[in-house]
């Protein structure tokens, strides 16, 4: 009887990933995936310059990030499913004005900006505190991989959507519908599989290498441990973490999105080009995968360092692939799979560090870090290929990996030890 009741437990918590799952899949993707082809659509239709629209882009991301702290901190005093019902109207209702603007550019700008911070609430911090809720440490990784595997996956059928829509309807219709199907698939799994766990015993355990644990020990970890924001900002470890994060975004900015014009610029072929970029869409619905599992099976520290050489190994192959140009292969190939070292690592590796009793609040400080450094990181790329060339720019980018990742993991290595003092962990 007591199996049976276990065996509904954990699979509701599972419901929960699924619905996680869809919600990458569709509000997230229609709020995040689909604006690069509308663009032409827009300016066609509506006459705004290239740079002017594309401003939406960053207010978006601005005032998503000055709102992510208060996201994070209403976990703690509202309701999950409150939250991701408000934060799916909102992430729809903002591509839905989208759709009416018309010419004028203001409201493109504050609908991308709704769009954004309700897509934060259900997503980028919704998500992450949902499973690290739900799912024990030894399998919150794979949930996670799993659940965020989702948006490359739902990319898949809305860029083909996409285009089929602008062709069709124009872009402020294509918009329109793009809001409804998020506010569809948003509320329903918002209102039918969201919530949090009612107590411990709901919590997906997965299998422990330590067969003599106690149950004092599983209730402990398993508890509500960890450190309120106003804590853990008063340890040097967390300034290390959420600093090594700025460096995170600057080496992600300039290697996500440079890599094209650079090859471009040393002559590669178009259709080579073409193939790089599948090579590393490929790898990268496997990266959070893979990504996940190593967390649950290896731990913080061992996968941090997978990462690091991985994007090590991307760096360099783009560095030197105007002298071997098979090496812009593999740079596809550890980027993609390398996308689990700033997609999930920020929640997974909070909640190893800082535990779950302001894990949405830490969590979205940090990701406010990574924001600015992935704002800084494409101009301060431009910024040294103009002066310098981009020999000169891809190092840099290297020191910043290097940097990077040693402040992650002696703040991983530190706070281990801290939290073992403190909470026998």
């Amino acid at each position: 009887m007591k199996n049976k009741e276990s065996n509904k437990k954990i699979k509701f918590g599972l419901l929960v990933a699924l619905g996680c799952f869809l919600i990458q899949a569709i509000p997230f993707g229609v709020a995040s995936n689909i604006h690069p082809q509308f663009l032409g659509y827009i300016i066609e239709t509506e006459g705004f310059a290239l740079g002017a629209i594309s401003a939406m882009f960053t207010i978006g991301t601005v005032v998503s990030a000055v709102c992510s702290p208060s996201i994070g901190k209403l976990f703690s005093k509202l309701s999950a499913k409150m939250i991701f019902t408000v934060g799916a109207i909102l992430s729809a209702g903002g591509v839905f004005m989208l759709g009416i603007a018309g010419n004028k550019l203001p409201l493109f700008y504050l609908g991308y900006a709704i769009s954004q911070v309700g897509t934060s609430a259900i997503s980028s911090i919704g998500v992450p505190v949902l499973l690290t809720s739900w799912f024990d440490d030894n399998s919150r990784g794979k949930a996670m991989g799993i659940v965020f595997a989702g948006g490359g996956l739902g990319n898949i059928f809305l860029q083909q959507l996409s285009a089929t829509w602008l062709n069709g309807v124009g872009y402020a219709q294509a918009y329109q519908n793009f809001a409804l199907l998020s506010l569809v698939v948003g509320v329903a799994v918002s209102l039918l599989l969201i919530r949090m766990p009612k107590n411990d015993s709901e919590i997906v355990k997965g299998k422990t290498a330590n067969k003599e644990e106690t149950k004092e020990e599983v209730k402990e970890t398993e508890s509500n441990w960890g450190y309120t924001f106003a804590e853990a900002k008063k340890i040097k470890s967390y300034w290390i973490f959420a600093i090594g994060f700025i460096f995170v975004g600057i080496y992600v900015s300039a290697l996500a999105t440079q890599y094209s014009a650079y090859l471009k610029a040393e002559n590669f072929d178009p259709k080579m080009l073409g193939m790089v970029g599948s090579t590393f869409a490929f790898f990268s619905l496997l990266g959070n995968l893979v990504g996940g599992s190593l967390y649950d099976k290896f731990g913080a520290f061992k996968t941090t360092i997978v990462g690091f050489v991985l994007a090590t190994v991307a760096c360099i192959s783009l560095l030197l692939a105007p002298k071997v140009p098979a090496l812009a292969y593999l740079y596809g190939v550890s980027k993609g799979l390398s996308v689990f070292s700033y997609i999930i690592a920020p929640s997974m590796l909070t909640g190893v560090l800082f535990g779950k009793k302001e894990f949405g609040a830490i969590l979205a400080i940090t990701q406010v870090f990574f924001a600015l450094g992935f704002a800084l990181g494409s101009a301060i790329f431009g910024v040294i290929v103009d002066v310098a060339g981009y020999g000169i720019a891809w190092s840099v980018m290297l020191v910043a990996i290097v940097v990077a990742y040693l402040m992650l993991l002696s703040a991983i290595k530190s706070m281990a030890k801290l939290n073992k003092e403190k909470f026998g962990r």
